[in-house]
């Protein structure tokens, strides 16, 4: 199995940038597609964006697109969402997915994910 674990977040005004990363351990030799969700106060967890295990394949929620964007280093086991031109509804704590295959496929649901990391906080001030 595979563990996550997050960092990155924190306190930003609007307007600025964040990088998160998530980083796994265990059996990380098998090729894993990882998807970034979010869930603000009150409200459901939603999509953010993911990546197959090749990098070829990613995929954006509208209310992100042009303004995050999901890479990663297989080397170093991590996948990032950079974060740019936050707002203050992007606040919410925001967690990595991860599942096994996915080497050109990279899934928007989160039932299709196994593993969770614990999540980090970002928060957006105005």
């Amino acid at each position: 199995q595979v563990q996550l674990v997050e960092s990155g977040g924190g306190l930003v005004q609007a307007g600025g940038s964040l990088r998160l990363a998530c980083t796994a351990s265990g059996r990380t030799s098998s090729s894993y597609a990882v998807g970034w969700f979010r869930q603000a106060p009150g409200k459901e967890r939603e999509f953010v964006a993911s990546i197959s295990w090749s990098g070829v394949v990613t995929n954006y929620a509208d209310s992100v697109k042009g303004r995050f964007t999901i890479s990663r280093d297989n080397a170093r086991n991590t996948v990032y969402l950079q974060m740019n031109s936050l707002k203050p509804e992007d606040t919410a704590v925001y967690g990595c997915a991860a599942r096994y295959g996915g080497v050109f496929s990279a899934s928007r649901s989160a039932e299709e994910y196994t593993y969770w990391g614990q999540g980090t906080q970002v928060t957006v001030s105005s």
